[in-house]
């Protein structure tokens, strides 16, 4: 394998604001962030409108199948870390959701939980790695880092833009209806989450060499016999754990057993782990976990997006967006994405403006901050209620300005989340860390499926109009619970700061 002779210092030392290699894993991310995002957006409307599920089933299966793919991502970064290298679980992840995209090409209704179960596997593989790989092209210390995961975030967001958009609207037949045979277009838009892994892969491939030895396997020191056997082993483990992964998404009973038990049991190894790091990483190790902690509140109300939201666009909101047709549900796929690429830089000089005049909020501060636009953001969604007509149909337009409000609270949180995790790791559990950050995510996704699930149900067999008033009071909810989580985040500031050490 090419590596050019690089070194890992010669990659650091770079020149500039970012380093080239960021750029090659920005566009690897960006489409395979189009895939799963273009995926993710069609699965509660699939199974409502192509399943014959009803809206709690179906969130409660959404919740479960994202639950995984997030909760996958802690075991691709312990496999990364112990067995294959972070390169190598890379490409078998994205290898993974390639099969699985295919699959769900060929027979969505019938191969459905197979091609999701593959995707879960491969995202597992490829996302906490790749995350993982951009943190370390910088030296500790380096206060471009966050520029750069600023930067990369920008990327995700403008793969979930495109993806979001275009595949709900191809399965809808929304767009592109003249060249899409009628009773294809599930099997087009699945296809087209495909061919864009494809790109994603064959542009990690083709440029992975300029990475030098970043994300080669830990094995090197292992005879070339056991590191192959340790390898092949992963490989086929990974394939054969597919029919149980089906099983426990389709009979969601069967998630809450293994969440009850993942999180506290990454808790302990986490624990176990401790005792080989001094007491100052001990604390910032302490201080990741209350941050992944508080982030699982934060998806928990974000990720309605995928579940309730997607609900509620299709069932109560117009098709006027500053008076253009748009299809509401590409609208809820896509709009937090356009803000985030948008305003993303905007903020980021926000805060160097403040932080010239010393008064830039930490970084707990601004985990809070998060919660509270959350919270203005939901209440947003609450009001709708008050602008609907008699069919139980309200404003598009006022909708999506809730989604504006609620981009800021992400843009408080994720993308400097992903990068504190890299400053308060020891390099040893970089990998497992952000699998871990990304464990906390699928908390958020199944919780964010449970809340989705009471709304459904408490508005199960209502006529529209009275949907729109269960799910206009349960957001009222959640932006209550955001408010006050906000609100104890910042008061406890000045504690995890302590913990925090010398990272800011």
């Amino acid at each position: 394998m090419r590596n050019n002779n690089l070194t890992v210092e010669e990659i650091q030392n770079f020149k500039g604001k970012y380093p080239k290699q960021l750029w090659y894993l920005f566009f690897s991310e960006m489409w395979e962030r189009f895939s799963y995002y273009g995926m993710r957006g069609m699965l509660a409307f699939f199974m409502v409108n192509q399943l014959g599920l009803n809206e709690k089933e179906a969130g409660l299966q959404y919740g479960a199948s994202q639950a995984f793919v997030y909760a996958f991502t802690f075991i691709g970064g312990l496999i990364a870390d112990k067995i294959l290298g972070k390169r190598k679980s890379l490409f078998w992840g994205g290898l993974l959701m390639i099969v699985g995209s295919v699959v769900l090409a060929i027979n969505p209704k019938e191969f459905f939980f197979l091609g999701i179960a593959f995707n879960i596997v491969g995202t597992g593989f490829f996302k906490p790695n790749i995350s993982t790989i951009v943190g370390q092209l910088y030296k500790d210390g380096d206060n471009r880092a966050d520029a750069g995961f600023s930067l990369f975030y920008a990327g995700v967001n403008l793969g979930a833009f495109f993806g979001g958009l275009l595949c709900i609207n191809v399965g809808k037949r929304e767009m592109f209806s003249s060249i899409i045979p009628q009773g294809l277009e599930w099997n087009v838009a699945f296809g087209l989450a495909s061919v864009v892994m494809v790109i994603s892969l064959l542009t990690f491939s083709k440029t992975q060499h300029t990475l030098g030895p970043i994300g080669l396997s830990p094995l090197t020191h292992l005879p070339k016999p056991k590191k192959l056997l340790q390898e092949i082993i992963t490989y086929v483990g990974s394939i054969l754990i597919i029919p149980i992964i089906i099983i426990m998404v389709s009979k969601t009973e069967y998630t809450d057993v293994f969440m009850y038990i993942v999180g506290p049991a990454s808790i302990i190894y986490i624990l176990y782990e401790m005792k080989n790091f001094t007491s100052a990483e001990n604390k910032k190790l302490l201080a990741a976990l209350l941050f992944m902690i508080f982030s699982i509140f934060f998806w928990a109300f974000f990720e309605q997006s995928g579940g309730s939201l997607s609900f509620f666009a299709a069932n109560n909101l117009d098709n006027k967006l500053l008076g253009f047709e748009n299809d509401p549900n590409g609208v809820n796929n896509s709009a937090n994405s356009l803000f985030v690429i948008v305003f993303s830089s905007l903020l980021g000089l926000f805060w160097l403006w403040l932080a010239k005049r010393k008064k830039e909020p930490n970084t707990i501060v601004k985990f809070g901050l998060g919660f509270l636009f959350v919270a203005i953001g939901f209440y947003v969604f609450y009001t709708c209620k008050f602008f609907a007509n008699s069919d139980g149909k309200t404003s598009l337009n006022l909708f999506t300005f809730g989604w504006f409000i609620i981009t800021f609270g992400e843009l408080c949180l994720s993308p400097i989340g992903m990068s504190v995790m890299t400053k308060l790791s020891p390099q040893k559990l970089q990998a497992v860390i952000m699998g871990m950050w990304f464990l906390a995510s699928a908390y958020g996704q199944y919780f964010a499926g449970l809340l989705g699930a009471n709304i459904a149900e408490a508005s199960e067999n209502s006529t529209n109009y009275e949907k729109l008033i269960v799910y206009a009071s349960g957001y009222k909810q959640l932006a209550i619970y955001a408010l006050i989580i906000g609100v104890v985040m910042i008061c406890v500031s000045p504690f995890i700061k302590k913990l925090m050490g010398e990272v800011k």
